[in-house]
């Protein structure tokens, strides 16, 4: 998923904003929108793989015998 919206970041970047023609017109997000969804995809990724990064432990105070 990664290497697509990579890939797709770099054609968008490297097309128009905005195309008219005969059938219509388009226009694509701003940079700073994919940026942006890039980011927090990444970061939706990276939060998943490694949970929360909270480990519990159970300690039990050491005694005299």
């Amino acid at each position: 998923m990664g290497k697509d919206l990579d890939s797709a970041i770099r054609d968008n970047a490297a097309g128009p904003k905005r195309a008219a023609g005969d059938a219509g017109s388009v226009e694509q997000h701003g940079l700073t929108d994919q940026i942006a969804a890039d980011k927090y995809l990444a970061s939706k990724q990276a939060s998943q793989a490694q949970g929360l990064g909270i480990k519990l432990a159970k300690i039990s105070p050491g005694g005299t015998v």
